[in-house]
């Protein structure tokens, strides 16, 4: 999903969250009232994907996935163990030939 849009981002997000409430079996009107989101607010944001970033956090919360959400997020660290190990994953190309 390289080039994808805003909107399909959004919509793609929604459903996923959507999938995740019927594995778990909830209705929406459970997950209103476990996340203090509003029902309307929930209902629009299956349809269409907009929401506060605030009630998105209570909804991931309430399905028990914002730490997979955190995750998503995280930047990658290399994590080296010997010097050996930097040298390899940043190997300088020469610009220039050898002076003779």
């Amino acid at each position: 999903m390289l080039f994808i849009s805003p909107k399909k981002a959004q919509t793609t997000i929604a459903e996923r969250l959507k999938e995740l409430r019927l594995q778990k079996g909830l209705t929406q009107k459970g997950v209103s009232e476990r996340s203090g989101v509003s029902l309307a607010t929930l209902r629009k944001f299956e349809q269409e994907g907009k929401i506060s970033l605030g009630s998105f956090v209570k909804i991931c919360m309430s399905l028990g996935c914002i730490e997979n959400i955190i995750d998503a997020l995280n930047t990658p660290q290399n994590k080296f163990k010997t010097i050996d190990d930097v040298l390899k994953a940043s190997p300088k190309k020469r610009q220039r030939g050898w002076r003779t």
